[in-house]
């Protein structure tokens, strides 16, 4: 039977999508395909030099095929050498896949040598010299022909995957994620090619990070700021991600970050004039901020072009609990996308820039992540940049940063594809961005840059980090800097004048001089459509009194209302009871209980056309059973028109109401909350713990 299923036309290039479908099948299931494909399948993973994962699958379909073509499979034990080592190449591809980041040149300091990976050399799978000019079938690796030379292969898998770039994302469930992937980085071997233009405005935005950093430097001696130099590929991150994301038809954006390099941020990303920044330094302005908040807490925001039309861009306050403001922005971000209606995903964006110890070590990052995808807090994914200083805080010891190779494995969880990059090269990390907008678009997921740099001075501009990381401030301090470095490429490869980088320095500084930006990249006098006006709200005092009452007759009309439940839709006895006591309530024979005057609330509210948002944890029935603004059918299942809720049927014209049962969280929900309620004051925003 075995070889009468594999010798026959089966396995020929036409019945690809078949094969592959078992195999996927296999993959997830051994069990879910026949004992003969099993055992095939099987018989694979004991090839010698077999790496013991998930081989790509269309590969593995034309190695089939190509079998079948010379005759039919034969036993491992008995196949030709040149297929071992054609299985070998398909291996190989697979392990640059999933580990070359491991192999990749992503330290700008170059502190440590390159580990030792056995699946990453081609002798683990019996290749040597002698086979680079053999040809070989490539399967689905973009990066060369079809059929391509061992050694075409072997350079197009290390210019991919370990060169300037290090890509994680073989984890991903789905197939079409990982290909789009491969799809983007494989074909052009992680290669920029940005043209001329756009790599001086590359120069000019580094030009602009390393130059403000420095002026502040010297013109506020001593004063706490929280340097982005080291980092300074941030801002061309943040140049290149408004671009990418504008042109693909985002128009507000809100940035959530704690405190290092945000000054540079309001300044070179926002467009806030440095002369604001001035009069903070100098104590000229009133700041409307708590005692003992500072200048780097702040927030900002400002309309800037894009190729796609205005970007409203929105850097959220932060207080110095690092992480914290996350959730916050995300929630604010919800909030915007519901107001704009079915689009709304497409519209609005969140960013989060992190540091690396904190995105590691602060569990309101898990919490958010394992909601980043429910109903009633996905966003259509968040992308995450995190500026990896590689030393975490003031005196930490690598022994004592985390317990994960990378501080971005928590991202894993919900299956982000992790984009790693060496921020000495710009260009690589503006294309990663431009990637991870694509990605989060495309799939509507999360996404991550981690930009690996370096901190040039200690944790605040006070510190003396040589104390405890001598080595690698000796390092440090050697280095030209990731500005020098590019200006010296641009003029090298003729693309600037030797003069040039200088220059751009001189008219930066002259600028500052005035208190003005060079590179203003804001719209003077434009006001987003979608702009809330809040001076309504800033006048009345919270004991202004406030008549709250409704009519008889509006509240019967409502309790009517809140207890008519669609035909055929069958509710559980006690809840039936609870329901019928309220329509007897409602007709004034049963005296009101909370539950119900709760119910009437919320209802009064929504049909005067403001929203309700009630999340938590069991609130659609309440943990102490007494709100049922959800109702479940005993006989459907939720997804299946199974779950119904009258607050949200009380009349055709109405404010929208929301209810959702929270994941087990309280400190990022909580904040999500925080953040929904702060982006829009006509919606009463509920969160209840239990």
């Amino acid at each position: 039977m075995m070889n009468q299923l594999f010798g026959n036309s089966l396995l020929f290039g036409g019945n690809a999508p078949f094969v592959e479908e078992l195999y996927e099948n296999y993959l997830d299931n051994p069990g879910s395909v026949s004992e003969q494909w099993r055992d095939y399948f099987d018989k694979l993973g004991r090839l010698p030099g077999y790496v013991d994962r998930d081989v790509p699958h269309l590969p593995v379909i034309n190695a089939f095929a190509e079998q079948a073509r010379k005759g039919g499979y034969r036993a491992a034990a008995v196949a030709p050498v040149d297929d071992r080592k054609q299985v070998g190449i398909l291996q190989m591809i697979t392990a640059y896949r999933f580990i070359g980041d491991r192999w990749a040149n992503l330290d700008p300091l170059q502190r440590t040598p390159r580990p030792e990976i056995p699946q990453l050399d081609p002798a683990y799978y019996g290749l040597s010299d002698a086979d680079l000019n053999t040809v070989f079938n490539a399967g689905s690796f973009k990066g060369t022909p079809d059929h391509a030379t061992f050694g075409q292969i072997y350079d197009a898998l290390k210019a991919t995957y370990c060169g300037v770039i290090g890509v994680e994302y073989m984890y991903l469930s789905t197939v079409a994620e990982k290909r789009w992937i491969q799809d983007r980085l494989e074909r052009i071997h992680s290669k920029p090619n940005y043209t001329a233009d756009e790599r001086k405005r590359m120069l000019e935005r580094l030009t602009a990070a390393e130059t403000l950093e420095r002026y502040l430097h010297t013109r506020y001696v001593g004063q706490k700021r929280f340097s982005l130099e080291g980092g300074e590929s941030l801002i061309v991150a943040m140049d290149e991600l408004i671009r990418v994301a504008g042109a693909g038809g985002v128009d507000e954006i809100v940035v959530g970050m704690a405190h290092r390099g945000r000054l540079n941020v309001l300044v070179n990303t926002l467009g806030k004039a440095p002369a604001m920044l001035f009069d903070e330094f100098e104590g000229r302005k009133a700041q409307d901020l708590s005692a003992g908040d500072v200048k780097y807490h702040m927030g900002y925001s400002s309309d800037v072009s894009t190729p796609g039309g205005p970007c409203h861009l929105t850097l959220s306050f932060n207080p110095s609990h690092l992480e914290i403001v996350n959730p916050v922005v995300v929630g604010s971000v919800y909030s915007r996308q519901r107001r704009r209606g079915e689009n709304g995903k497409e519209k609005v964006l969140s960013v989060l820039i992190h540091g690396d110890a904190a995105v590691a070590g602060q569990g309101v990052n898990q919490e958010m992540l394992n909601f980043a995808q429910t109903r009633g807090y996905g966003v259509g994914g968040t992308i995450h940049v995190v500026v990896n200083n590689q030393i975490g805080f003031t005196t930490s010891d690598p022994r004592d940063y985390r317990s994960s190779l990378y501080c971005t494995d928590i991202f894993k969880m919900a299956e982000a594809p992790i984009f790693h990059v060496n921020g000495d090269h710009p260009e690589a990390v503006a294309l990663v961005t431009g990637i991870a907008a694509e990605y989060r678009r495309t799939f509507k997921k999360d996404v991550v840059v981690d930009i690996v740099c370096y901190r040039k001075l200690g944790h605040n501009e006070q510190d003396e980090p040589m104390v405890t990381q001598p080595l690698m401030y000796k390092k440090i301090q050697q280095h030209p800097g990731t500005r020098k470095l590019y200006g010296d490429k641009l003029v090298a490869e003729g693309v600037l004048p030797p003069e040039g980088p200088d220059e751009l320095i001189a008219d930066y500084r002259a600028h500052l001089d005035r208190g003005e930006l060079l590179y203003n990249p804001v719209i003077a006098g434009y006001k987003h459509p979608m702009t809330i006006d809040w001076t309504p709200f800033l006048t009345p005092t919270y004991i202004e009194v406030c008549d709250t009452k409704v009519p008889v007759a509006e509240l019967q009309r409502l309790a009517e209302r809140l207890t008519t439940i669609p035909p055929n839709f069958t509710l559980h006895s006690r809840v039936k009871k609870i329901i019928e006591d309220r329509r007897q309530m409602g007709e004034g024979r049963l005296p009101v209980d909370w539950g119900m005057a709760e119910n009437l609330a919320y209802a009064s509210l929504l049909v005067s056309g403001y929203g309700v948002r009630v999340s938590g944890e069991d609130v659609g029935r309440s943990t102490f059973f007494h709100r049922h603004a959800a109702l479940h059918d005993q006989n459907r299942e939720h997804w299946d028109r199974g779950t119904y809720y009258p607050l949200a049927h009380l009349q055709e014209r109405q404010g929208g109401f929301q209810c959702f049962d929270s994941v087990l969280s309280e400190e990022a929900v909580l904040a999500f909350e925080y953040g929904y309620s702060t982006a829009n004051p006509h919606e009463l925003v509920v969160w209840e713990a239990q």
